[in-house]
């Protein structure tokens, strides 16, 4: 019997031994590394928009060190970025975006081209993936359908705050001189939409075209209340030489988007007699995300300009939904995400609208100065969120 309770009490205490060691192995486990996140950024690297690609590149590049603070890493996921060029060719974004949609990828984004944006859009509603437009203005993009957001303005909003300027349009003329483009054909909509009591009419130029001396020509003899101008890319220079050798800057009331700060110059002699809209100029608001923003940019020697908030932005919402959704396989949890997000950018406060996406942010206008050979844009006021916020359709 003695013998039997010896063996007993050995078992016993083996037992618990074993029950010991496997509880310290079971500690020592490692936590299971969670999914990368795939992000594909599709942008005009090269093209007629490479300036705008290369500021929303930037921006988006800073944005994400800013909200993974420096981790490359979203609530554990490391955000592996994609790059590639659509050099602003439709054509070309859609073949790239299929690709990566074939290669596994749950989120797009990118493109400051209009053109391109409204080919992705229905891509990704096709394939169930989250689009992310960047800088492309065309308020069709807006509600065109549910997993396409924006992390820009767009033209409406551009308009909106054009009509902020000028005050009652009742009985006026407007011409609306734009490139025959995807975003000039926006912006003729939205001017059309917003200056009611006005007769709007309209000068579509070729974007082929290189001389505008005839265009010039047609605005001023138009002999218009006002001459809305809706002009993108790097012709904008031998556009508006061509307005004031023509005299049409001096002939109406000349409402322009105050552009990259490389072609502030452009405006030359015409820049203090023509009203300025702005989406973004370093100076135009004062936080501590822009505060991150412009200290960034300066550490790269450059600084931050005209699509570099909505790139900063495009990082923001990324962050956002993968955050919410936990990674970026379901697609449902991240649009849930991110509609009626409201969050601090460089701009301001911003909220994505959840009815229709758009992204409802300040808007600004601008006053520009030259000393010789040097411009420098102030801020005149910044119009609220509210006041610029499209019709919802």
């Amino acid at each position: 019997m003695i013998r039997l309770l010896n063996r007993l009490k050995a078992l016993v205490a083996i037992s618990g031994i074993a029950v010991l060691v496997a509880g310290c192995g079971g500690s020592t486990n490692p936590p299971v590394a969670k999914a990368d996140v795939k992000f594909g950024l599709i942008y005009s690297q090269t093209g007629a928009l490479a300036a705008y690609g290369k500021e929303y590149i930037e921006g988006f590049n800073i944005g994400l060190k800013y909200v993974t603070k420096g981790t490359g890493s979203v609530n554990g996921h490391k955000i592996v970025v994609s790059v590639n060029d659509d050099a602003g060719d439709a054509a070309k974004a859609v073949t790239i975006a299929k690709d990566l949609i074939g290669q596994g990828y749950h989120i797009i984004g990118g493109s400051a081209s209009s053109g391109v944006a409204l080919q992705v859009a229905p891509i990704a509603a096709q394939n169930k993936v989250l689009f992310i437009s960047g800088a492309a203005a065309s308020d069709a993009v807006t509600g065109i359908n549910k997993y396409t957001f924006r992390s820009g303005r767009q033209s409406i909003q551009d308009v909106l705050t054009a009509k902020a300027m000028i005050g009652d349009v009742t009985g006026k003329k407007v011409l609306v001189f734009a490139q025959d483009t995807a975003f000039g054909q926006g912006n003729v909509t939205a001017v059309k939409s917003v200056f009611t009591g006005a007769t709007v009419t309209s000068l579509l130029v070729p974007f082929s075209a290189s001389d505008f001396t005839p265009f010039a020509k047609q605005a001023k003899d138009s002999k218009v209340d006002m001459i809305f101008v809706a002009w993108a890319g790097a012709t904008a220079q031998s556009m508006w030489q061509a307005m004031t050798q023509q005299g049409a800057v001096d002939s109406s009331t000349v409402v322009t988007g105050l552009a990259e700060k490389a072609t502030w110059p452009i405006f030359g002699t015409a820049g203090s007699k023509i009203s300025l809209l702005a989406h973004y100029f370093e100076g135009a608001s004062s936080n501590a995300v822009c505060t991150n923003l412009i200290s960034e940019e300066k550490k790269m020697g450059s600084f931050s300009d005209l699509f570099s908030p909505d790139g900063f932005v495009t990082a923001q919402l990324l962050a956002r939904a993968v955050e919410k959704a936990d990674g970026d396989t379901n697609v449902d949890a991240m649009i849930t995400a991110l509609e009626g997000y409201s969050f601090l950018a460089p701009k301001g406060q911003q909220t994505v609208r959840a009815a229709d996406h758009a992204m409802l942010q300040p808007m600004f206008i601008a006053k520009l100065n030259q000393s010789g050979t040097d411009y420098t844009a102030t801020l005149v006021k910044t119009l609220s969120a509210q006041d610029t916020a499209p019709p919802q359709k």
